[in-house]
């Protein structure tokens, strides 16, 4: 497939041993960086997609646009062959733009704007969800020929973000009504959606999904809806970076086994953070710290150190503010020092750079001691946290560094539009951020000049296109 990919993201190249965290460590060593920023391991999303695609065979992933829009993420998924997940316009601008056909689309939010619809149309992007009778007569107006995918609601019994509340209606209720309506309006539905909730943290959920669907899938045919093709199990699987989906995907293996044994029904998933999650790191600089003192519940003077790093909860940490939404661990958020310390962890707080008194990362936690200018590391910081984050108070949104092993970059090269002018080699990367020159060719075509070598792990840098 051939992609467009217009706007320039450079990818480093690693020879042997390195890590993420080695990464951040070379880029802060030379003292100059002071933003925060991202190290991406384009390898981790490319070992998701083939342990999904070994642990589910039958499921397609169709990654959900919304979790993570960084375009490097999408163009190595669109390599890999996923389809995707928009809701909306400027997310199915983004995903056509780098070459990824409609039919690898669907429209996957039940609450349209007009406008939205007749974009979808124009783009060839007909399959889309709903789950409303305000919903129909839109797409009837707007639409008419649209492929549609009704959405019911099936929560889990925990989730950090129960999207049921929202979206999705009543399998029982609700839907048999919204069936017969499309018929009379003529209007296709071809399949079945539902959302068992973001981050979700019961997996027997997708089996009463799955058994839910089947039976609308038999009252949409009794009503007229005689081309019932596709089954949308959603989202809701876990990315951190020791998460496993080997007990869920046995779970809707034994589910489809069951209930969807014909292969003429076409079956997809909307990933997010199962793809964006543990793929992206964050660093970040403590740049200021204070000694403060107050007394516990019985009266006893306690003390801790407040440490304030350079990114807080209106940029990368705003899942703090709307915890359900939260894309980190179980455990919440967890800083790890980029280097050893030998001192005990102290009683401490972490703050970020606004003048908001909400803008606190870690209330209470436990740290060695730090000085200004150390580093913080925090993983599993690619899902709903890059595509929500703000320049609030003036200060920066991180950027992304990303990285892939050399013998990954071996297999992806192919599917990337890059040719042998688009690399260098080079010495590792260093800050500040600004410091780095696009690797292109010259004007004239004669390549620009490479760096010298130098005895610390090789790094080829390309520039994708």
């Amino acid at each position: 497939m051939k992609m467009n990919v217009s706007e320039k993201q450079r990818i480093r190249v690693m020879e042997g041993d390195w890590s993420p965290l080695s990464v951040g460590r070379h880029i802060v060593d030379g003292g100059l960086q002071e933003d925060p920023f991202y190290v991406m391991d384009v390898g981790e999303v490319v070992a998701r997609y083939h342990t999904w695609r070994e642990l589910m065979p039958r499921v397609e992933p169709f990654y959900a646009v919304k979790c993570n829009d960084d375009k490097l993420l999408v163009a190595t998924l669109a390599a890999l062959g996923t389809g995707f997940d928009c809701a909306s316009k400027a997310e199915i601008e983004l995903v056509t733009s780098i070459g990824v056909h409609p039919e690898r689309i669907i429209f996957a939010n039940p609450a349209k704007m007009a406008s939205h619809i007749k974009y979808s149309a124009r783009a060839g992007v007909d399959t889309m969800t709903f789950d409303s009778e305000a919903e129909l007569m839109k797409i009837k107006q707007h639409m008419p020929h649209a492929q549609l995918v009704l959405r019911i609601r099936c929560d889990a019994a925990k989730a950090r973000c129960p999207l049921g509340i929202k979206f999705g209606c009543d399998p029982v209720t609700e839907a048999p009504g919204l069936l017969k309506l499309a018929a009379v309006l003529g209007l296709q539905v071809i399949g079945v959606s539902f959302h068992v909730g973001s981050g979700t943290q019961e997996t027997g959920v997708y089996l009463r999904a799955i058994q839910h669907s089947r039976a609308v899938f038999s009252l949409a045919a009794d009503v007229g809806h005689a081309n019932m093709r596709l089954l949308d199990i959603g989202g809701g699987f876990p990315g951190a970076l020791h998460s496993d989906i080997r007990e869920v995907s046995q779970v809707i293996n034994g589910a489809l086994e069951t209930y969807f044994s014909d292969r003429s029904v076409r079956v997809i998933a909307e990933p997010g953070r199962y793809f964006a999650a543990a793929a992206y790191t964050l660093f970040a600089m403590v740049h200021s710290s204070r000694r403060v003192t107050q007394k516990d519940q019985e009266g006893v003077e306690q003390s801790h150190t407040m440490y304030f790093i350079n990114v807080g909860v209106y940029g990368s940490f705003n899942c703090v503010l709307y915890d359900q939404f939260t894309c980190y661990t179980n455990e919440g958020v967890v800083a790890e020092t980029i280097k050893p310390k030998c001192e005990k962890p102290q009683p401490c707080s972490v703050w970020g750079p606004s003048c908001d008194s909400k803008d606190c990362v870690l209330p209470n936690t436990f740290l060695p001691p730090l000085s200004t200018g150390d580093w913080l590391m925090f993983r599993d910081m690619g899902a709903y946290s890059l595509c929500i984050t703000s320049a609030f108070n003036g200060f920066p949104v991180p950027k992304v560094r990303a990285v892939i092993d050399s013998s990954v970059w071996s297999v992806l090269k192919d599917l990337w539009p890059l040719s042998d002018s688009h690399f260098c080699r080079g010495d590792p990367m260093t800050g500040p951020q600004s410091a780095d020159q696009p690797i292109l060719p010259s004007p004239t075509g004669t390549p620009m000049p490479c760096l010298s070598h130098s005895t610390e792990p090789v790094l080829v840098e390309c520039a994708l296109k």
